[in-house]
């Protein structure tokens, strides 16, 4: 049901977490920008999750709009992108705060705040769902 507005909202979800981390740096050396796809050359374990969480988020939410027959899964897996974004933000977070070689300086690149954005996508497509949930009960509701 491409025409559902929650179905944009999930599509926008996807792209800001599967096509913008290509485009957008995490964090600018004075020698080079870092990107998520360069972390996974990194040997620290925690710098090779990040990657991942994006893909997987980037993955469900593509899958999530194939749900649109089934509301309820659908509304549970966008709490579950929801959570694997606030984990990926909070572990952005740490590393920015403990980044090693911190002797130059760096600034963080807009590509931290990628998933706050995939958040609030991912928040108006469940209250989206929602909304088409009580509009089918209170249809049943009447019959």
């Amino acid at each position: 049901m491409i025409q559902r507005i929650q179905t944009i909202y999930l599509m926008l979800a996807s792209i800001v977490s599967g096509g913008l981390i290509f485009i957008f740096s995490l964090w600018n050396t004075i020698k080079q920008k870092i990107f998520v796809v360069d972390l996974f050359s990194r040997e620290v374990i925690t710098l090779k999750v990040i990657p991942l969480m994006f893909i997987s988020s980037a993955v469900l939410s593509l899958l999530t709009i194939f749900l649109f027959k089934n509301r309820k899964l659908q509304f549970v897996m966008g709490r579950i992108i929801i959570l694997i974004n606030l984990f990926l933000l909070v572990l952005l977070i740490y590393l920015s705060l403990t980044l090693s070689g911190e002797t130059s300086v760096s600034e963080k690149g807009i590509g931290m705040f990628l998933p706050i954005l995939a958040i609030l996508l991912i928040v108006l497509a469940n209250k989206a769902i929602k909304k088409d949930e009580d509009l089918v009960k209170s249809v049943d509701r009447l019959r």
